[in-house]
């Protein structure tokens, strides 16, 4: 860490906020101005718009992340968790992956925790669900779908086959709808290298408490949403949630109950609890509660932005909606980002602050592979686009947004791989568990007697 008496600079989490903004004031800082210091659990960045890809293999995992001490190189990086805040002394207390907590000053704060998955007392969802949020997730949940379909292929038991190849998805947004897409797409694929599976023995379920999925790109393209994923089997339930998934015995409000392995959680996000720690004011859901120029209220050195900022939407105030508020998504993440890496610097030099502002641009999904829904917004026309369009809007759109040139060619690369050579379809499940077969090589052989018991304690059990 910095030995320096420089003022720093404490950037709380290394998302799209935290990564673009400590970018952005390293690049308007003069040297030696200030002290850039960023902590995040994790040491990289992860573009979640395409961890549906990475699940599906269309992209390497390792594409999707990027690594923070690589592309900040001229900042302080903390792999650890900032767990409370002290405004009176300006004094952070980081605890660290291993060790003590200690604590760290500070004299401008940038608050960019971003969001968790929002989730309810669901009996079993803790035990068996699956959540879409991390890169870990993306490739447990690829390695999983593979491993079912293995389960299904090596046995004749028949109830066991049908809970194996029962794949439940539980949210109907941007996350749960680009999940099921892709994830249906690679089990289809996959299929074709099997002896005893086909995509008629496979049942994939998409639940939403909603009247309609993909909500941000309007009634009707999440209409042709729901219509598509229906043609390609997948049984779409709205106005339904789910009461129970223990022991993967999944209960639908509606009536409908199915065995499966796989329920996957994508229904919605909530801003980081760690939050309500920090003496920051909070909306009503929990966000902390900015101004137009992304500073927290009543603070002149703390700023926040991002999923885990209330941020008013300017544009939408002007058009008539007094309560208009930027959504939770990455176009406004990356946007604000910038604006709050320079009224930091204008903040640290005594300098006005700038107000975010700014107007939709439209939304983009992908529904697996040449396959997607598309909003462009052009001033007051709108652009609707579907299929295949729509899915290289999708591509271009989040190919241009990934950070860094470096993440841009390998992503770029992934893809133009892809149309020459079939998708990967290997379950890699050992890695969640790597050492285990290590364990059973080097573990100590038992005694005589002790195995002799063992022996009859398993036949007597079969």
């Amino acid at each position: 860490m910095s030995t320096t008496e420089r003022p720093r600079i404490l950037v709380v989490g290394g998302g799209y906020v935290g990564l673009y903004a400590a970018r952005r004031i390293l690049k308007k800082m003069r040297y030696g101005e200030a002290t850039v210091t960023v902590v995040d659990p994790r040491s990289y960045m992860t573009y979640q718009p395409f961890l549906p890809e990475a699940a599906a293999g269309s992209i390497s995992p390792r594409h999707v992340v990027v690594p923070l001490r690589r592309v900040l190189p001229k900042a302080e990086v903390l792999t650890g968790r900032v767990t409370t805040i002290d405004q009176d002394r300006k004094v952070a207390t980081i605890a660290p992956l291993v060790g003590e907590a200690y604590e760290l000053p500070f004299d401008y704060l940038v608050i960019a925790m971003g969001a968790v998955s929002r989730t309810f007392p669901i009996p079993g969802l803790a035990e068996n669900g699956i959540g879409m949020k991390g890169v870990e997730e993306a490739i447990g949940l690829r390695n999983h779908v593979l491993e079912q379909l293995d389960k299904a292929d090596s046995t004749t038991d028949e109830e066991v086959r049908r809970k194996a190849l029962t794949f439940v998805f539980v949210g109907g947004g941007f996350a749960g709808a680009e999940t099921v897409g892709e994830v249906e797409d690679m089990a289809r694929d996959a299929a074709k290298y099997y002896n005893n599976v086909k995509r008629e023995d496979m049942r994939f379920l998409l639940v939403d408490v909603a009247d309609k999925i993909l909500p941000e790109v309007g009634p009707k393209l999440g209409a042709y949403g729901k219509e598509h994923l229906e043609s390609r089997g997948v049984e779409v339930y709205l106005k339904t949630g789910m009461d129970s998934c223990v022991d993967g015995h999944v209960k639908l409000n509606n009536g409908l109950e199915v065995d499966s392995n796989t329920i996957v959680w994508t229904a919605g996000v909530k801003p980081n609890p760690a939050l309500s720690r920090f003496g920051l004011p909070l909306g009503p859901r929990g966000h902390v509660d900015a101004a137009a120029t992304l500073q927290v209220q009543g603070t002149d050195y703390i700023w926040a932005a991002g999923d885990n900022a209330q941020v008013p939407d300017l544009v939408g105030r002007k058009a008539g909606n007094p309560n208009a508020w930027c959504p939770p998504n990455a176009q406004h993440a990356l946007r604000q980002a910038k604006i709050l890496g320079d009224n930091v610097v204008s903040g640290m030099r005594g300098f006005p602050q700038k107000e975010y502002s700014h107007a939709n641009k439209g939304a983009v999904a992908g529904l697996g592979l040449h396959k997607g829904v598309a909003m462009i917004v052009m001033g007051k026309m709108k652009i609707k686009l579907k299929g295949r369009l729509a899915w290289y809007m999708h591509r271009a759109y989040h190919g241009m947004a990934m950070p860094t040139f470096n993440r841009k060619i390998r992503v770029f690369a992934d893809w133009t791989l892809a149309m020459f050579l079939k998708r990967e379809v290997v379950s890699l499940g050992a890695m969640e568990n790597p050492r285990e077969e290590f364990y059973e090589a080097a573990k100590p052989a038992p005694a005589p007697a002790a195995a002799a018991d063992a022996d009859k304690a398993k036949a007597k059990a079969s």
